[in-house]
């Protein structure tokens, strides 16, 4: 359970009239530009899509983070496949 200290931490989403959202339970950020932000979350991997979208404000040790810009759509991936593919990633690095 050591792997997973951040289990016991709730994940939640506040979207802003479209162009702002807070988002708690961040564990890390794997990638970000303009029209996509991909999450590592308590609850899984989450990509942001959207236009102009920028980071405002991160804090990794409180699991938190600030977008702005027009947001499109949130989307969860499962947390057992995006661990499969971090695993993946890091033999190969």
């Amino acid at each position: 359970m050591a792997e997973n200290r951040v289990d016991f931490k709730t994940q939640n989403i506040l979207v802003e009239n479209r162009n702002k959202v807070t988002i708690t339970g961040v564990e890390q950020v794997e990638s970000f530009n303009e029209s996509t932000i991909i999450l590592m979350t308590v609850k899984g991997g989450m990509t942001i899509k959207g236009e102009g979208l920028n980071v405002g404000k991160l804090n990794l040790e409180d699991g938190n983070i600030k977008i702005d810009g027009i947001i499109n759509g949130i989307f969860y991936n499962s947390k057992d496949s995006s661990q499969k593919g971090n695993l993946i990633g890091k033999i190969f690095k």
